[in-house]
């Protein structure tokens, strides 16, 4: 995800521009108000984050070079190479070779990397509380929902719910099954609401593909999704609430109590 016009929000940061006096970068440097002794690196991050947003650098724009940033922030090579490494493992820089730090905006491909990382295994608990998640936009979200949709949407739902008719194994039924809620998310118009769903995609997916692993399981969520585009479209507020709400249910029993 990129931000073409004008700089990252959240990339720049209201932080004190000057320099510590007298502190050492190779070490720890006193923070402001008394509180918590930062690192040379961290003090540096903050001031880049600064940097970018003083000077309003924008996607694609490069900082100063290495070299430029020692003199300007007083800091080792290190330092600044460590810094930068930050920044990048942030998704707001990219560092090639002979050309320097290039602003960019990949923080949504970073989150999506760390959120898979640390979802290898799901547990029950963790069935419940994503689908709990899910259920707080999928369900009662159908105010927000019915007010927007659209004759288009519904058609376009029901085209990718075909889509199992033709699934031959767990993981590609798993990713119909999203690609069908991705839709739906996408009808409220909400586009922080639909980048959380996708952040949430693979934990999503190996909670849709546990025990799908049959053709039976391939026509139950069919049948799942096709009640709930029937209630859709007859604009059945409780109907909806009642078929979501069980869809999102049905897999509990594949997970060891």
């Amino acid at each position: 995800m990129r931000e073409e016009d004008g700089t990252p929000p959240g990339i720049g940061s209201e932080v004190d521009m000057a320099p510590q006096s007298g502190a050492a970068h190779s070490g720890a440097v006193p923070s402001r108000a008394g509180g918590p002794r930062l690192s040379a690196v961290d003090e540096l991050v903050s001031k880049l984050r600064a940097l970018i947003s003083s000077e309003g650098l924008r996607v694609g724009d490069s900082l100063p070079t290495e070299r430029e940033l020692c003199d300007r922030f007083q800091a080792s090579r290190n330092t600044v190479r460590e810094a930068m490494g930050i920044l990048k493992a942030y998704g707001v820089v990219t560092v090639r070779p002979k050309v320097g730090a290039t602003i960019v905006d990949d923080r949504m491909e970073r989150a999506l990397e760390l959120f898979s990382f640390n979802t290898l295994e799901v547990s029950r608990k963790t069935f419940s509380d994503i689908q709990g998640f899910r259920g707080l936009l999928e369900v009662t979200g159908i105010d927000l929902i019915l007010a927007r949709l659209a004759r288009a949407d519904i058609a376009e739902m029901r085209e990718i719910n075909d889509g199992l008719r033709r699934a031959g194994s767990s993981d590609e039924i798993a990713e119909i099954d999203f690609g069908f809620h991705t839709r739906l998310i996408a009808v409220m118009g909400n586009k922080a609401i639909l980048d959380i769903y996708k952040i949430m995609k693979p934990v999503i997916l190996r909670i849709m593909s546990k025990g799908k692993d049959s053709p039976v399981q391939a026509t139950a969520t069919h049948a799942d999704h096709l009640g709930i585009l029937d209630a859709l479209g007859a604009r059945d507020r409780l109907a909806y609430q009642y078929r979501m709400r069980s869809h999102l249910q049905a897999g509990l029993g594949n997970f060891d109590p």
